[in-house]
């Protein structure tokens, strides 16, 4: 292993994870800085609801495909959407062991399944960036960023596809892409539309209390029954 590689591998990735953690707090300290919205509506609905019910409900809204018109309709858009937000895990995890658990790719099996989600993420990436720039509606409501962000990833998650074995046998190139790109992408994801998924714990938890208060949620699978 080269120097160059060595320290892509440690130090450029252990400086771009302080970076993005620094950045991190940051957000998070001055979001917090923001006294929350009192209610200035009376308490609604059937009274088989509270704002915790209604916060858990929220938070959990992700993984209910069923709980929204948008996925429940469109499951295919679901699934690529869980596509591809595993391959970032196993993109972002393949990162974490090449480097301080090579071992783990010795196993045939694991490496393939890595590749597997990778590769999957990959032409979900590929399908989204198409969708993006055929729709006339995404595209009047995409800004540079969208694009940027979504190319970037697409080509990370190609990158991840070829650096899982940790082959060096034919040179250091792809793993060398590999973690320059990661480290870009850490240093970046702050600034970008990315880190939508720092907010999201908050958004839903004040989303749910409030309509947990509401009465409208938990969702009714059924219409209530007025009272007479």
């Amino acid at each position: 292993m080269s120097g160059l590689l060595h320290f892509s591998e440690h130090t450029l990735q252990e400086a771009a994870l302080v970076f993005m953690a620094i950045i991190y707090f940051l957000r998070i300290r001055w979001y917090l800085s923001f006294p929350p919205a009192k209610e200035r509506q009376p308490a609604t609905g059937q009274g088989d609801t509270n704002p915790k019910k209604g916060s858990r409900y929220s938070l959990a809204n992700i993984v209910m495909p069923w709980a929204m018109e948008s996925t429940r309709t469109k499951p295919l858009m679901y699934a690529q959407f869980v596509v591809f937000h595993i391959g970032v895990a196993a993109s972002i995890s393949l990162s974490f062991i090449i480097p301080y658990s090579p071992g783990l790719l010795d196993s045939g099996g694991f490496t393939a399944l890595l590749q597997l989600l990778t590769g999957a993420a990959f032409i979900v990436g590929v399908m989204r960036i198409i969708r993006r720039v055929s729709n006339i509606h995404i595209r009047a409501i995409s800004s540079p960023d969208d694009y940027f962000s979504l190319a970037l990833l697409t080509v990370w998650f190609a990158f991840a596809f070829l650096a899982a074995p940790n082959d060096i046998s034919g040179g250091e190139g792809i793993l060398l892409t590999y973690f320059i790109l990661t480290a870009f992408f850490l240093a970046y994801v702050p600034f970008s539309k990315i880190s939508h998924y720092l907010y999201y714990p908050f958004t839903r938890f004040y989303l749910g209390k409030h309509f947990g208060r509401r009465g409208v949620y938990p969702v009714r699978r059924k219409p209530a029954v007025e009272s007479r």
